[in-house]
């Protein structure tokens, strides 16, 4: 099931210091041709409104980039909560979010289902799709949940969350996968049949049909391990044999690749994009 395909879609998880707009020339200086951003610090609920002189910059900077891009989520949104004002907090804030994809032409939102809190899974599967049917989601725009690496209360972690959630929804959602996440939840990706039986498991449960893009980083931590901590691409525990394995599949290969692989050792994201394109044969 795998190949050599043409034309990587690959980019990475760029700043937007400076505005939003400087995203773009970010982008293509590490030789990326799709990319992911936050809209406003991660770690806090306050959102200012996306200025418009600088969605339209952004739009036409956004021209010279093959796409897709994906606006995630600030960390603090959480889904599946059982508590009443954070759930409020979170669909407001991931509804700006949405908003702000629409006014830059930005195709995805991803966000993490976030964690039940003691309040059992499905519960937490059930608070997490009322949550997403209470959203506006602007035509032009797909809201991506994106898999975890299943530490604690945390959902996501298991296929089977993916599916329940895409199920007990009336929204149309899609599904972005974490490599590392979907590792250390404990589906081996090290090897070129434990990737096919993965994606096999993935068509079964949630269907090849939702998914839109990877999260494509390496892994610290070993296969289970639920630890949430990036490697460079073919450095970590997935290794190079399951990164090309990923990366030349027929399905996966085709998928924009979104690196958020860290800065460290004298290497970043222009290494790790670069590394990427080696291991599907097409660097020089």
């Amino acid at each position: 099931m795998s190949r050599s395909t043409p034309r990587t879609r690959i980019g990475a998880h760029v700043s937007v210091a400076g505005g939003i707009d400087n995203a773009v020339p970010r982008q293509r200086e590490i030789g990326g041709n799709c990319g992911q951003v936050f809209t406003h610090s991660p770690q806090v609920w306050k959102q200012p409104p996306v200025d418009p002189e600088v969605a339209e910059r952004f739009r036409e900077e956004n021209a010279a980039i093959d796409g897709p891009w994906v606006i995630h989520a600030s960390y603090l949104v959480n889904l599946a909560t059982p508590k009443d004002d954070l759930h409020e907090k979170s669909i407001t804030s991931l509804q700006k979010e949405l908003d702000a994809a629409e006014e830059l032409g930005i195709e995805y939102v991803n966000v993490h289902l976030g964690a039940h809190t003691g309040s059992g899974v499905e519960q937490g599967l059930e608070n997490a799709a009322s949550a997403i049917d209470e959203l506006d989601v602007p035509d032009g725009v797909e809201l991506l949940i994106e898999s975890d690496a299943g530490s604690g209360t945390k959902l996501g972690g298991e296929l089977g969350h993916l599916e329940a959630v895409l199920k007990y929804t009336d929204t149309d959602v899609g599904v972005c996968l974490d490599t590392a996440h979907t590792f250390a939840a404990g589906y081996d990706l090290s090897t070129a049949a434990g990737v096919t039986e993965t994606v096999e498991e993935f068509d079964e449960r949630v269907g090849l049909d939702s998914l839109r893009c990877l999260h494509l980083n390496d892994s610290k931590h070993p296969c289970g391990s639920n630890a949430d901590e990036h490697a460079h691409i073919g450095e970590g525990e997935i290794g190079d044999a399951g990164m090309k394995s990923v990366v030349t599949h027929d399905v996966l290969g085709d998928l924009p690749l979104i690196l958020e692989t860290p800065t460290e050792d004298g290497r970043s994201y222009a290494w790790n994009v670069e590394r990427v394109k080696q291991l599907r044969g097409e660097s020089d």
